[in-house]
């Protein structure tokens, strides 16, 4: 069943609602990268809640004009007057108060979701409207959705990406550097209040799969998992929609091969697997790359050690020192040095002697800065550098490795 709904073969709504939130993950993905390196994140998260009322109020004034209330673009708009009243708020708190950002966006986000909360509760009592699944959008819901509604979600979340591409290099600029972005002449504030309408869009497209509440994970970790992976910023925004899209098309597929299960989380779910397993076996940021470069530097660092313990005729009491010098064929079974050890412990005291004097020139500052005691001193010096060092030292120059 699980492969029939990766293949799109459950039937056509299935595989409506799958694209749909396939477009809507890629756009997640690649907006919330900019956030996230604009250091926002908590934003989102304000501006998720921040929709809440918006849905109720919009509910109701359907109700009122006679409709019953559950039309997916009226709700969508009223979520978006709603966050974007939420966005004004915390940027008049931050303004014009003495209030932190992040002290305005959690009393927003708490008020917002509070009177949101008396909203749903006062229209599950009304008698009018069709009421009924309106809480969906606090967690997101698939199981009712109709085509019209899979087509508002996919043509938003492909809107929203195509706007995204559009503006990607003033975003990028004021993202890393806002100063120099605006000594440039862009206007930061406008593209701060770009990108916060694009994050608020994507929130607002996504609310019916993911809901209110679970929308800022895909806003926020799919350039998290991504940024494990390049620090280049343009491959991490096409990275991060590689990710958020996977994500949402394997959970929303997975969701419709087993109909109990809801969508967001799930898609949510799929979205920790990729962060984890980035976490992990990322080539330049993973936790398996760091315990193996810790590992590779305690080698130099006993290497190195042992060597200079060889140089000095004094005893190797560390059992894996030993072990490193016995496996480079540097000394004998018995812990006696080959002829090979005798030339690498050699080079090694003489190196020694030759970074005293690099520290103590100034001339040299530079070189001394690279310099880390344990790799080769031919690499941060030319053999013109060496040459005058071993002239100071006095005795035979250029020791074979």
């Amino acid at each position: 069943m699980w492969l029939e709904a990766l293949t799109l073969q459950l039937g056509y709504n299935a595989t409506l609602v799958t694209l749909g939130a396939m477009a809507l993950g890629i756009a997640a993905g690649v907006t919330g990268t900019f956030l996230f390196l604009r250091k926002r994140a908590l934003v989102s998260d304000a501006i998720s809640h921040a929709t809440l009322p918006g849905v109720g109020i919009a509910f109701m004034l359907m109700v009122a004009l006679g409709g019953d209330g559950r039309s997916l673009i009226g709700l969508l708009l009223g979520s978006a007057a709603s966050a974007g009243f939420g966005l004004l708020c915390i940027g008049w708190l931050t303004k014009y108060t003495r209030l932190a950002e992040d002290a305005a966006i959690g009393a927003v986000l708490s008020v917002f979701f509070g009177f949101g909360i008396v909203l749903l509760t006062i229209i599950q009592n009304l008698s009018a409207g069709r009421q009924a699944g309106l809480e969906s959008f606090l967690l997101g819901s698939t199981a009712g959705m109709l085509w019209n509604d899979a087509i508002i979600i996919a043509v938003g979340g492909t809107l929203t990406l195509l706007l995204v591409v559009a503006m990607r290099r003033p975003m990028t600029l004021v993202a890393f550097d806002p100063e120099y972005a605006a000594a440039r002449g862009v206007n930061v504030d406008r593209i701060d209040l770009a990108i916060m309408a694009l994050v608020m869009a994507v929130t607002v497209v996504g609310l019916k799969i993911v809901g209110l509440i679970l929308i800022v994970a895909m806003l926020i970790i799919p350039p998290v998992t991504a940024r494990f992976w390049s620090d280049r910023t343009d491959h991490v925004v096409i990275l991060s929609g590689v990710l958020g899209g996977a994500a949402a098309y394997i959970g929303a597929a997975f969701s419709a091969s087993a109909p109990a299960l809801p969508t967001g989380p799930i898609i949510v779910l799929v979205s920790f697997a990729f962060f984890a397993a980035s976490l992990l076996f990322a080539p330049g940021r993973g936790v398996l790359a760091a315990v193996l470069r810790h590992r590779r530097f305690q080698r130099r660092v006993h290497m190195r050690q042992g060597l200079l313990a060889l140089a000095q005729a004094q005893p190797i009491y560390e059992g894996y020192t030993l072990r490193l010098l016995k496996s480079a064929g540097l000394v004998q079974a018995d812990g006696v040095a080959t002829d090979r050890g005798k030339a690498r412990a050699a080079k090694a005291l003489r190196d020694e002697k030759r970074w005293e004097l690099v520290r103590a020139d100034q001339a040299m500052e530079g070189a001394a800065a690279l310099y880390d005691g344990l790799r080769d001193l031919e690499t941060v010096l030319t053999a013109d550098q060496i040459a005058e060092i071993d002239i100071k030292l006095g005795g035979p120059q250029g020791v074979p490795v």
